[in-house]
């Protein structure tokens, strides 16, 4: 009979294992709702918490264990997966034009794929290339039908551990 808890990540998994390093960096750009659910679980799944909020009226509510910038310089990292949790906000265009130039593992936008996305228009008017606005993911996370705030931090943090792990995300348990 094998031993199941020979398997590292089920020692982990019981709570007897080293935790691996936090090695990625989830930034949440624009205080909302779904960035607080995804700061908290994000923590709690092994990324550094950063909320990238430019207006200081909404920055002065953010909690004090997440790390707070107020422009992506300050927090652009080779390592890090960021994600647009509004995208109605009149910064979108110039927030991810920043964020394209600097150093993102990974880019993502909440927002519907029955709906025109508004970033397009935004980018093409600041002059990016198409190439780069391609870069960014939409729609993003699991389809699960997620439709409040935690459940759609849920989804859209599934699919980043699946990314981060390699793995195509799903019930797909082949990988």
């Amino acid at each position: 009979m094998t031993d199941l808890h020979a398997d590292p990540r089920c020692e982990v998994a019981h709570g007897h294992g080293p935790v691996p390093p936090r090695a990625r960096t989830l930034i949440a750009v624009f205080a909302s709702p779904v960035a607080d659910y995804l700061l908290r679980y994000g923590s709690d799944a092994g990324f550094r918490p950063v909320l990238l909020e430019p207006d200081p009226r909404r920055a002065a509510e953010v909690p004090p264990d997440v790390k707070l910038a107020a422009t992506f310089g300050e927090c652009s990292d080779p390592a890090a997966d960021v994600v647009v949790t509004d995208h109605h906000r009149p910064e979108l265009g110039v927030m991810l034009r920043d964020i394209l130039a600097g150093q993102a593992n990974w880019i993502g936008l909440m927002g519907s794929p029955r709906h025109p996305a508004p970033h397009v228009p935004a980018l093409t008017g600041l002059g990016v290339p198409p190439g780069e606005i391609a870069r960014v993911h939409r729609p993003i996370g699991l389809n699960i039908g997620s439709k409040t705030p935690p459940e759609i931090a849920i989804s859209t943090l599934a699919g980043l551990i699946a990314e981060r792990n390699g793995c195509p995300g799903g019930f797909d348990f082949s990988v």
